[in-house]
């Protein structure tokens, strides 16, 4: 174990040495909803705003009179991208937030450091911008199946709405700015700009300042694991997202960050969704009308189906008509979070780890790609 993990540091150092990864209380929050569909009018201009919209299993002639489709009562928001301009720009000369409020621990304690759980629980309770069910979004888990079983077993979307407010976050914002960035066909050679580089850099910069990962850092430096530096940590995690690998016989066609959060579509032999375990990500595509919400996968033993409330959810869908027989993801968690749980969980956890989340017993997998960031995610502990 000791030689894996030096070898892990001399691949960090050698990065950082080489440079450049129904109805509600509608008074008081705002909402998307999926009942609207994204508009059809030719002259929308796509390249400055993102609309939140669902695909439509049931849609009426409707069209009012400023440009959107509805199949129900209510008008979806849009997210501006004006700002994702921004981002674009050498990270020196980008706005931050101010970083974490004064009085938050980011300190680890010796249990801590001796228990990897711990660790990882910690996380949990240091993540400030994860969101709550009910009041920041809401999802309709559907129907539940088994994982061999086929068809839709929900009649609408997963997600029912969600806060305006959200998706203009610091970090969620800068997230949303990276998805887009990717080619989803597995073996398709990626071409990084240098303007795609730029929002890697900020988006790390912007997560850097947070809870989550500042305790990450210090974590991990204290495990001989990171730099101590926070300008080489930084580098690090630059390296371990956004470095560029090989995946499906073709080089620099893969990345941690695309894998985990953005997902790829197999190429070989039958077309199958691989990675693509994020909430964000879902809800966005969803919007978009190309993922479709299948229904929750049944708990291997007799315990509580999801409901709304649930923050772990195991599904199925399929994205661009490609299905995903089952896929987990945790819901409503920040981008920081899972950065950070993953990156420890890559340097210092093993395949499996098994651990609680808050409320959640999880499995937190981790698989490495040679010396790369092969995939990460969350499988509810219910064997």
């Amino acid at each position: 174990m000791e030689d894996l993990v030096k070898g892990l540091v001399n691949v960090a150092l050698d990065h950082i040495r080489g440079g450049d990864a129904d109805t509600h209380d509608a008074d008081d929050r705002s909402r998307s909803t999926w009942a609207e569909v994204v508009s059809a009018n030719p002259d929308t201009d796509h390249d400055s705003q993102l609309s939140h919209g669902t695909r439509i299993k049931e849609q009426d002639d409707d069209t009012n009179n400023d440009g959107w489709e509805t199949a129900d009562k209510y008008k979806h928001h849009k997210v501006n991208k004006h700002k994702w301009d921004q981002y674009k720009r050498p990270i020196d000369e980008q706005d931050y937030s101010c970083g974490v409020e004064t009085g938050i621990d980011t300190e680890p304690s010796e249990d801590e450091l001796t228990d990897l759980s711990k660790g990882l629980g910690k996380l949990w309770e240091l993540d400030l911008n994860r969101l709550s069910p009910g009041k920041d979004y809401q999802i309709d888990c559907g129907e539940g199946k088994k994982v061999y079983q086929r068809g839709d077993m929900a009649q609408g979307s997963l997600f029912s709405w969600l806060s305006e407010e959200v998706l203009v976050r610091p970090t969620y914002s800068r997230f949303c700015s990276l998805l887009d960035n990717y080619n989803p066909h597995e073996g398709y050679k990626e071409n990084v700009t240098h303007e795609e580089r730029q929002e890697q850099k900020a988006f790390i910069e912007e997560i850097s300042r947070t809870a989550p990962i500042l305790y990450l850092h210090k974590y991990l430096s204290a495990k001989g694991v990171a730099p101590e530096d926070y300008q080489d940590f930084k580098n690090m995690l630059m390296g371990l997202w956004f470095d560029l690998y090989g995946r499906g016989g073709t080089s620099h066609s893969s990345s941690a960050f695309e894998h985990v959060f953005v997902g790829e579509i197999k190429q070989r032999e039958e077309q199958e969704v691989t990675g693509f375990h994020n909430w964000i990500q879902f809800y966005l595509e969803e919007a978009k009308g190309r993922v479709d919400y299948q229904g929750y996968i049944f708990p291997r033993r007799h315990c509580q189906s999801p409901d709304s409330e649930t923050q772990l959810l195991t599904i199925q869908f399929e994205w661009n008509g490609v299905l995903k027989s089952v896929s987990s993801t945790l819901i409503g968690v920040s981008p920081e979070f899972e950065i950070a749980i993953y990156t420890l969980c890559f340097f210092l956890g093993g395949e499996d780890n098994y651990i609680e989340l808050g409320p959640y017993p999880v499995n937190l997998k981790c698989y490495r790609f040679g010396n790369r960031l092969g995939s990460a995610f969350p499988i509810a502990d219910d064997s």
